[in-house]
């Protein structure tokens, strides 16, 4: 199995550049790396939230952390000139579907531009040979079928957020036809469900909703406790991440476009969720159903994930329980004061 070990026999002492790496994902996976002793070099805005994964970790002092937009080429440009990176995984997004019905201009500016930017780059770069596009299971034209949709189902996001990430991948898939295809650099795509874990501190989201409900001593509010989704924890699909990095980096037969999400199992409702979550927390918590008649939003979504698990051998790890005790083990640690480097990197070394 592909764990901090593996990832350091291969990482350390590359050069890897992480976009967006400021934000939830971008942040435990800047803290992969440098415990796996790769040179870390970060572009992306100032964290989204505060509090952050990244600020409360100090991960800013731990790699080469630059403030910038990904829709602002020359300045990503100069990052690239200056890193020379070897590996590249490209996390920088507009990330929330509520918000993008509020900005939708902006979420396209950010996943499709951003993507062109970060590509352009990359066809301009002599040291880049293996590169990540992190999308979202949210990029198929979803149906509401009871299948999980596969890697060669029609792309077709419904709002600008899964739209624009719809777009993010057809740019990408052209761009690896019209200047990677002699073999100068892998290029791959991988399509994510819902992650949870310590440090998410995102509006709109069920379980930092669950987690500010409590420590605000409030009841947990839940939109629609009927829509069913993958949850996977958070260090599930970076390592899977990782790995394809790796393989592709080795042999480019390796890159394509890959789903990334739990088992069938680990598809819940929200309600579900929520009252797993209530237990695991403790201290009488308890949510209510309201829904606040806010944007159109997925009743049923999951993914076939059977290419990366017949490509790599990868299995999920940690299924959902285990993955909710060990986001309010985190969570419970943070509002306690804990110092949070610390039991971040030991949720890492456990995984």
């Amino acid at each position: 199995m592909y764990n901090l070990e593996a990832c350091r026999q291969f990482y350390q002492g590359k050069r890897v550049l992480v976009t967006g790496h400021t934000g939830f994902k971008g942040s435990w996976l800047c803290r992969i790396l440098t415990l796996a002793g790769a040179q870390v070099a970060g572009y992306s805005l100032e964290p989204p939230t505060d509090p952050s994964l990244f600020r409360l970790a100090g991960l800013e002092g731990l790699m080469d952390s630059v403030a910038g937009d990904i829709r602002d080429l020359q300045s990503l440009k100069e990052v690239f000139e200056r890193v020379r990176p070897e590996l590249v995984i490209h996390l920088a997004a507009q990330p929330i579907v509520r918000d993008s019905y509020r900005e939708p201009v902006y979420t396209y500016e950010t996943n499709v531009m951003g993507t062109v930017n970060l590509l352009e780059c990359v066809r301009l770069s002599p040291d880049t040979k293996s590169v990540l596009n992190v999308t979202t299971d949210k990029v198929y034209e979803n149906q509401e079928w009871e299948y999980g949709y596969r890697e060669n189902d029609p792309l077709d996001g419904y709002d600008p957020y899964s739209n624009s990430k719809s777009c993010s991948e057809l740019v990408t898939h052209s761009y690896k036809k019209a200047f990677f295809g002699g073999g100068c650099c892998a290029v791959s795509t991988a399509r994510a469900g819902n992650v949870i874990g310590g440090g998410d501190f995102a509006n709109d989201r069920i379980i930092p909703d669950c987690v500010r409900a409590q420590a605000a001593g409030k009841e947990i509010v839940v939109r629609n406790p009927y829509s069913t989704r993958p949850f996977q924890h958070v260090l599930e699909p970076l390592f899977a991440y990782l790995e394809i990095m790796q393989r592709q980096y080795e042999d480019p037969a390796f890159q394509g476009y890959y789903n990334v999400g739990p088992d069938d199992g680990d598809c819940v409702a929200t309600g579900e969720l929520a009252s797993m979550f209530c237990e695991l927390w403790g201290g009488g918590a308890r949510w209510v159903s309201r829904h606040d008649g806010g944007p159109h939003e997925a009743n049923f979504l999951k993914l076939d994930c059977s290419k990366l698990k017949r490509t790599f051998g990868w299995q999920p790890r940690w299924h959902i329980r285990e993955a909710l005790r060990l986001t309010v083990e985190w969570s419970q640690a943070y509002l306690a004061g804990e110092d949070m480097l610390a039991v971040t990197d030991r949720q890492i070394r456990e995984f």
